[in-house]
């Protein structure tokens, strides 16, 4: 699996730096990439893997795998901002507010946004249905409904009166972590014109185990492990997995969810290894 995920990550950072240096050279265009530097690419990755399993050539499957990381890149640098999370540390480096300014971070985001929309509609993709539907699931994924809901209800909960329950934290990083990286799972089926259910409920238990293990390495990890900064959920008294499970309680459920992810993609046999391999990374991410 690692030596694909590598692959996968050679083939996104030289594709977005492309399609990011096609912009008017400046610090905004320097804060863009600087934003997309670095990270596990685990959506592209999600991406490229959905599409492979449904018989879709990687040529269609890239432009998407690299709007999914520029829309990544822009929530990380709007989330870490000081009206947000108040973040100075990401991926092992200062975050684009800091390393520049505010000013030029919520633009670089802006961009970044932007850009994602406009590589989804790369003829490369396919017919101007399939790349209809990928922008509407795009859609749904990142706005109101998914990613940007969940961030607001992770903003709310900071100045809730009473902590989160395990069902409402549960929402939340539905929204907030796991919006995002269903779309990627689903991607390659949207691009067959196939059925999205499977890898939905893959995703789904996925991107709830990664957000525990999140929980959890920010309880047992550090800076350099991480490349963010850690403990800070617990410092500001904030409800998490680990908070309201206990580390022994949030490990167990990962080890559920990555089960049920795994059953989830019983339809596709031994072609779904690689996808299979990357939940039980999760685990490993904090064993």
């Amino acid at each position: 699996m690692q030596q694909r995920i590598d692959a996968v990550k050679a083939q996104v950072a030289t594709a977005l730096d492309g399609a990011i240096a096609a912009h008017p050279a400046g610090e905004l265009r320097d804060a863009m990439h600087y934003a997309c530097n670095g990270g596990k690419r685990l959506r592209a990755y999600l991406v490229m893997e959905s599409a492979r399993l449904h018989g879709v050539d990687e040529s269609a499957a890239l432009p998407v795998a690299c709007a999914v990381e520029a829309l990544h890149a822009y929530s990380l640098v709007h989330d870490d901002l000081p009206a947000m999370d108040d973040d100075d540390l990401r991926r092992g480096q200062p975050t684009t507010h800091i390393r520049f300014n505010e000013a030029t971070a919520i633009l670089a985001g802006d961009a970044l946004q932007s850009m994602a929309f406009g590589l989804l509609s790369d003829a490369a993709i396919g017919s101007p249905e399939v790349r209809v539907s990928l922008i509407a699931a795009f859609a749904d994924a990142v706005g109101a409904r998914g990613m940007v809901y969940g961030q607001m209800l992770d903003i709310a909960a900071e100045s809730a009166d009473v902590p989160l329950t395990l069902a409402e934290i549960t929402r939340l990083q539905e929204g907030k972590t796991g919006a995002l990286i269903e779309f990627s799972a689903k991607a390659g089926a949207i691009l067959a014109r196939a059925d999205t259910a499977p890898m939905a409920d893959y995703a789904r238990n996925l991107g709830l185990a990664f957000q525990i293990a999140d929980d959890i390495l920010d309880v047992t990890g550090d800076e350099a492990e991480t490349g963010k900064r850690v403990g800070k959920d617990d410092a500001a008294g904030k409800a998490t997995f680990v908070s309201l499970l206990g580390l022994d309680g949030a490990r167990a459920m990962t080890r559920e969810l990555v089960a049920a992810s795994d059953a989830a993609l019983t339809r596709y046999g031994d072609r779904a290894g690689n996808l299979r391999d990357l939940a039980r990374f999760v685990i490993e991410r904090h064993a």
